[in-house]
């Protein structure tokens, strides 16, 4: 390769071949475009060309010009669900829409650890954060401001920085009610047939419960029990625990019954690998949360799958907008009927051609 053809495109080069103004084009290359009221046909145009060219910002230039990194973070509570990790691999796109550096961390729902954290993306200069399941997001805004760091809360609000949340209750309400028709379809359905497993003292659970049991008390009648929820916190072998508890006490599992997340779901399936089919072979069941291999069990799984490209989206907004005020906005989450595979972040991902050599691998001829 040339010199010539090694050369990484400028600013300069890139207003050249788009037709857009040097400003325009460093409006669509840190992320300020919707500011500038630029058109997403423009700035996905530019960011195109950024590509094809090579460009590549100088972050310590830009830094020294402006003040600004060019980084944002994320901080998830775990990694390993695919809600945190879906919503991990959407946040990098959305930030490299914008022309920033995305740095993703855990703060394992330890409330100091979470401060820790974001002590040291604070080191590393960051621009901005998303928290997303703080433990303590009230903590990390402390931190936050003393910091001079804009930030908004994904998932679980706080009370002192903007909070982008599913509307739990209408989920709730929407899979519970689901998952009752359901069951009623089978068969007479009671109130003592319908429970709830999962969660902790939290503003989602607590939202969830309220819309559980307003449309089991709106279907099945009677008044609210206060025994059809075992609370777990998001903890699979605590959960599995409680379905055994469960199951040696009734001799069988709830016939119809709201799992409060993937986690806790995937204590469902601990529990079910001790046993046969017999112990669940009627169930019907409802996760708030969304993962495509549940849809696939042998029985019927509802699932509720927040819409986290929608939260992100109105969390950059709130930043660049510099709105720091605290609010809540709540974003409807979809219902996922049993049997269904939707599509996610990945689909994004273009893989090399499967008769690549470039692995070393043995070409395969497809049919």
């Amino acid at each position: 390769m040339s010199e010539r053809e090694q050369k990484k495109a400028t600013i300069y080069d890139l207003s050249v071949v788009s037709g857009a103004s040097p400003s325009t084009v460093s409006a669509v290359l840190n992320g300020t475009w919707r500011k500038r009221r630029i058109s997403e046909e423009t700035a996905d145009k530019i960011m195109t060309l950024a590509k094809a060219h090579r460009y590549t910002a100088n972050l310590q230039a830009r830094a020294l010009r402006s003040s600004r990194s060019g980084l944002t973070g994320l901080l998830l509570p775990v990694y390993d669900t695919r809600f945190f990790s879906s919503m991990a691999q959407t946040f990098e796109a959305k930030a490299r829409q914008r022309g920033l550096v995305p740095m993703v961390v855990s703060g394992r729902r330890d409330p100091e650890e979470e401060r820790r954290t974001v002590e040291s993306l604070i080191a590393y200069s960051i621009d901005s954060l998303f928290v997303a399941g703080a433990t303590d997001p009230d903590g990390v805004h402390q931190v936050c401001l003393q910091a001079g760091v804009p930030h908004v809360n994904i998932d679980l609000p706080g009370k002192c920085a903007p909070s982008i949340i599913s509307d739990n209750r209408q989920g709730a309400e929407a899979l519970t009610t689901a998952i009752i028709r359901h069951a009623e379809g089978i068969g007479p359905l009671s109130p003592e047939d319908v429970f709830l497993f999962g969660g902790r003292d939290d503003h989602a659970s607590h939202d969830r419960v309220i819309g559980f049991h307003a449309v089991k008390q709106s279907i099945l009648g009677g008044d609210v029990p206060k025994d059809d929820i075992e609370t777990t916190g998001y903890s699979p072998g605590m959960t599995a625990l409680a379905f055994e508890r469960f199951y040696e006490k009734h001799g069988r599992l709830p016939r119809c019954f709201f799992v409060n997340s993937s986690i806790n779901f995937e204590g469902l399936l601990r529990f079910m690998g001790r046993h046969d089919g017999e112990a669940f072979g009627d169930i019907v069941v409802g996760c708030f949360d969304y993962d495509p291999f549940g849809s696939f069990l042998p029985f019927p799984v509802y699932m509720i799958r927040p819409n986290v490209s929608e939260m992100l989206d109105r969390g950059f907004d709130l930043l660049e907008d510099d709105d720091t005020e605290p609010q809540i906005i709540m974003i409807e989450p979809q219902l996922v009927p049993p049997r269904t595979a939707l599509e996610g972040p990945l689909d994004a991902i273009i893989d090399p051609s499967p008769t690549s050599d470039r692995t070393g691998l043995i070409d395969v001829e497809l049919c």
